[in-house]
């Protein structure tokens, strides 16, 4: 803006109070600008690119470790995500059928039939007769194996199997936690192999015993021998990856986020960094979900066709907290970056600012038509309108921060009533008649 243009526009008398401040915040900018030292510092440029580099890199590999412990160790996530799988009809589609080609490979039923025909003829029944029920092998089998499969339909569906599902889950989690994170009372580690407890299986057996009538098994005492099950190397090397799985779903996230804080700050501009690492993050996010989406096809792929749809099924179930977690980095980057962008100086944040500056003023103008006065609120806000805005901001931060598992749209909600909270507070912002700068009026 040169000072022909900046004399013009202070003889406009068209300004309003929003856009000669809009304006003397951009002549501050280009003030600082013509007095900013030549680029000498460029190591502070290239730190910071490596440094949000780093950090935009390292936020999905934390993402997928919080998730992968989550699975592991968190017993209630993981009945979360599993336990769904036999309410889908796929999934118990595919189970009723491999549960009834189980049941028929241990049940021949041409041999069985082929008994009972060749039983009757011994007895003397007339082989007219026996022909006849030979011929109704074929669709007696038929209907036996339809017969089956409906009744195993029928159990699969059964709200007793979805809890029977859901019990085993959450106890299979539970000992699994308790082996990998050397608290199990039932496996130790002895002499170089892992061990097994047998004294659970010698009280069942006890109670079993006794409840039979064999009342001289309550002379067991409570021992506690043990079976050799497996060389403990290879647990104290699956106890060592869990152990360094929790510390770094622990850390990962802290440390990717202190990167990008890093990053931004030892920037030269810290607005355009902020920028970067928001979209940064945002391809990160859009590259895993491209991946996961690559990793469904391939395994949709390398199965059998009559069991593409429950593969597909089960894949998006247990990968659905990872694609929620997805969604909520890449609109909460999204959100910063906006927000970086629009309060930039670019001529078109400029014109955004300008144009819902122009907005509010009209609204404000209208009011004051209709009667509408701010009273001292008016100055007061003006007065403290940029830690006002911060505190809004910190507000909508803190919320966001303790919202038990938010989502994206829960991140686009936030946003939104943000915006509309600022645009009340520049609504509210009136300065004092002498504040607006505009000198009094003569007296007549």
């Amino acid at each position: 803006m040169t000072d022909a243009t900046s004399r013009a526009v202070d003889a406009s008398p068209a300004l309003t109070p929003d856009e000669r401040a809009e304006l003397d915040r951009l002549r501050i900018e280009v003030a600082a600008r013509r007095e900013r030292p030549p680029r000498r510092i460029v190591w502070r440029s290239i730190a910071a690119g490596v440094i949000l580099t780093l950090g935009c890199l390292l936020m999905p590999i934390a993402l997928l470790t919080v998730w992968v412990h989550n699975q592991v160790a968190d017993t209630d996530r993981f009945v979360a995500t599993t336990s769904p799988l036999i309410r889908e009809p796929s999934v118990r589609a595919a189970v009723t059928d491999r549960v009834t080609t189980t049941v028929f490979d241990y049940v021949d039923v041409p041999a069985l039939t082929s008994e009972t025909l060749q039983a009757l003829r011994a007895q003397g029944v007339r082989p007219a007769v026996v022909d006849r029920l030979e011929g109704l092998a074929g669709p007696l089998e038929s209907s036996l194996r339809g017969f089956v499969h409906d009744q195993v339909a029928g159990i699969v569906a059964s709200p007793q199997v979805a809890e029977l599902w859901e019990r085993s889950l959450r106890s299979a989690s539970e000992q699994m936690n308790a082996v990998l994170s050397g608290q199990s009372q039932a496996v130790v580690v002895a002499d170089g192999q892992v061990r097994l407890d047998l004294a659970p299986f010698i009280n069942e057996t006890k109670q079993q015993l006794v409840q039979s009538g064999f009342t001289v098994a309550n002379r067991i005492p409570d021992v506690h021998p043990t079976i050799a099950i497996t060389d403990a190397t290879t647990l104290e090397r699956t106890q060592g990856a869990y152990s360094l799985l929790d510390k770094a779903a622990t850390w990962l996230p802290w440390i990717a986020l202190a990167l990008l804080a890093l990053g931004v700050y030892v920037a030269r501009r810290h607005r355009r960094a902020l920028l970067g690492a928001g979209l940064g993050v945002a391809l990160a996010m859009l590259t895993v979900a491209a991946a996961l989406l690559v990793v469904r096809g391939a395994l949709v792929n390398a199965v059998p066709p009559r069991a593409t749809v429950a593969a597909g099924d089960s894949y998006d179930l247990i990968v659905r907290f990872l694609r929620d977690g997805l969604r909520l980095l890449f609109v909460v980057s999204l959100v910063v970056a906006l927000g970086a962008f629009l309060t930039g100086p670019s001529a078109t944040a400029v014109g955004i600012r300008r144009g819902a500056s122009k907005a509010i003023g009209w609204l404000r103008g209208g009011g004051a038509r209709a009667g509408l006065r701010t009273g001292p609120v008016g100055p007061w806000v003006h007065a403290h309108l940029t830690a006002l805005r911060f505190g809004l901001i910190g507000v909508a931060v803190l919320v966001f921060v303790f919202l038990n598992r938010p989502s994206g749209l829960t991140v686009l909600v936030i946003a939104l009533i943000l915006v509309f909270a600022l645009g009340v507070l520049q609504f509210l912002d009136q300065p004092r008649p002498a504040d607006d700068g505009r000198k009094p009026a003569a007296p007549a």
